[in-house]
């Protein structure tokens, strides 16, 4: 359904938690709310297979169940949710305007909550193989390489999570990193070296990925040698970019492109806030993007009521 011609009084760009918490608290205090999501409502925590340090669920929760969760009680507060890319923007204006695929929409508070995506190697058969065998999320991928060898590069909480529950589907899990030590928390560190399936493989680069039409091994250099690993899948986990193509140049930036805000997620036009991993911060984490969704939902209902 096109949204021509409206004037909401906030618009949110991406449907994530940072999105939808902004969301539930902009509706709540009366104000007419849009997300606009152009992948899978939930953002990052969908392509999480297990969520466990989120407050709330001593169990853990699944990553999609938590992101329908969230839309749910968005929608419940009056939140209209559409799939829109935002193409371009113009935040000199007041309100500011929208250009998508589809229609021009307007917006009195515009919070920008976009996240990141997926860093690339860029290493020889990177694009050539992406969906061939590379990929970069596990847990949406995993069940195509049961039986099968695999490779995991990374060395964050991220790259140890998702070389564990490959485990449950892969023959052989190889966990790839350039540093002699990983960066995951001590919990998963654990968990990685305890498993029989995984073997880590430390000092180590990957330096191609070998295949015509599917993934068929690696060539890898651990300072002493280059040699060929087999594997027929390889998931990248070397961290993530912000997403701020539509906005780019019109905000201030850090060094690494994230948006720079203050610490009522106001960015450095008027009118236009950041919240979750989009934004520089040091921790990017589901509590963190709902406490960014929170704040930037304040401040905007809150100057939407000044004189």
């Amino acid at each position: 359904m096109s949204q021509e011609g409206k004037i909401w009084d906030i618009i949110i760009a991406g449907g994530g938690p940072a999105g939808l918490t902004a969301a539930i608290y902009g509706s709540r205090a009366g104000h007419s709310v849009l997300v606009l999501e152009k992948m899978l409502l939930g953002g990052e925590i969908v392509s999480t297979n297990h969520v466990d340090n989120y407050p709330g669920f001593p169990e853990g929760i699944s990553g999609p169940e938590l992101g329908q969760l969230m839309e749910k009680q968005a929608s419940r507060f009056g939140t209209e949710i559409i799939s829109r890319e935002v193409k371009e923007t113009h935040l000199e204006e007041n309100p500011v305007r929208l250009e998508t695929a589809k229609d021009t929409l307007y917006a009195r508070k515009l919070i920008i909550a976009s996240g990141t995506v997926p860093r690339s190697l860029g290493i020889p058969g990177e694009e050539r193989l992406k969906g061939k065998g590379i990929s970069y999320c596990a847990s949406c991928d995993a069940a195509f390489y049961r039986g099968k060898e695999v490779a995991v590069i990374g060395g964050g909480d991220a790259a140890v999570e998702e070389a564990v529950f490959l485990t449950r589907f892969a023959e052989k899990v190889y966990l790839i990193h350039r540093r002699h030590q990983l960066r995951a928390v001590k919990s998963l560190q654990e968990q990685l070296f305890n498993h029989p399936k995984i073997e880590f493989l430390r000092d180590t680069v990957a330096q191609e990925i070998k295949g015509e039409n599917q993934v068929e091994g690696l060539e890898l250099n651990d300072q002493e040698k280059t040699y060929h690993l087999p594997v027929q899948g390889f998931f990248i986990y070397i961290g993530r970019l912000p997403q701020t193509d539509a906005v780019k140049g019109q905000l201030e930036t850090d060094e690494n492109g994230y948006i720079v805000t203050d610490e009522e997620m106001r960015t450095s036009r008027a009118g236009v806030l950041a919240a979750g991993d989009v934004r520089h911060k040091i921790f990017r984490q589901v509590s963190t993007a709902v406490g960014d969704g929170a704040t930037a939902a304040y401040t905007a209902s809150r100057e939407l009521q000044m004189p």
